[in-house]
């Protein structure tokens, strides 16, 4: 990617550049500059009570999700059809719609969030908005157009006000990503967000801990790496320069293969 494409992407991330001067200049990319020492650390809200999770320490991998096998035999439109007849817990009660999935079916790259939100729910897509704008802005910065890469959510139902999931929820939801993730067959995934790492991860590790390090998902063993939701990127532009490290350090991983 040219210098000055690379610019562009992180100008749409909001993060200014800066080059070293002298014979080391040519070497570097782009780095965001450090945020100011007075900018408050990230809110990470507590562990909600019972959740089926293990504790990871950091620098530890999660043992692996084991899928639930009740839509192992499904394709691409029964399992799309699955999901838009779902009663499985009290969110088909509130949905304006479900929120499948979309993006290539042949992807490398998957990215997973936590929820839909309001406008979502509206449109039946995951991560519209300015959310997704940024979201969009984040995959070009390393070089991925949206159409290039395939996005989901844990949950394919809003929750009411966009609370968080319950774990009942969860654990009823998560079977039809795990057959997304069985038919795509990624090569990584890229998670967003406290919540959507701790219900794929089992763990109530904050996400500052879940950070810069390839933690592995299913059977299947798929690298997985962790950074912030676009949404709280737009509530804490300070920490975009982190966000950028997680997409370097993704990128980085998915290219070791």
């Amino acid at each position: 990617m040219s210098s000055a494409l690379r610019k562009e992407y992180l100008a749409a991330l909001g993060l200014e550049t800066w080059t070293l001067r002298g014979p080391a200049a040519a070497a570097s990319e782009p780095v965001a500059p450090p945020a100011p020492s007075n900018e408050p650390a990230p809110v990470v809200a507590a562990p909600r009570q019972g959740a089926r999770r293990e504790e990871v320490a950091p620098g530890e991998a999660a043992a692996p999700y084991e899928a639930a096998p009740r839509e192992a035999a499904h394709d691409w439109p029964q399992l799309r059809e699955r999901v838009a007849a779902c009663t499985r817990c009290g969110l088909s009660a509130t949905r304006t719609q479900t929120v499948f999935g979309v993006g290539n079916l042949e992807a490398e790259w998957l990215v997973v969030g936590e929820a839909p939100g309001a406008e979502e729910d509206r449109q039946g897509e995951p991560f519209v908005g300015r959310a997704g704008q940024l979201l969009n802005a984040m995959l070009r910065a390393i070089g991925l157009r949206r159409e290039q890469v395939y996005i989901a959510n844990v949950l394919k139902c809003r929750p009411p006000q966009n609370r968080d999931p319950v774990a009942a929820e969860t654990m009823e939801c998560l079977p039809y990503l795990d057959r997304q993730i069985a038919l795509l067959r990624p090569k990584i995934m890229l998670v967003v967000g406290r919540i959507a790492a701790q219900n794929l991860l089992r763990t109530d590790a904050k996400l500052g801990a879940l950070r810069q390090q390839v933690h592995s998902f299913g059977a299947s063993r798929v690298p997985l790496v962790v950074t912030y939701h676009p949404a709280y990127l737009l509530r804490s532009p300070a920490e975009k320069r982190k966000a950028w490290e997680d997409l370097k350090f993704a990128r980085e991983v998915f290219a070791r293969g």
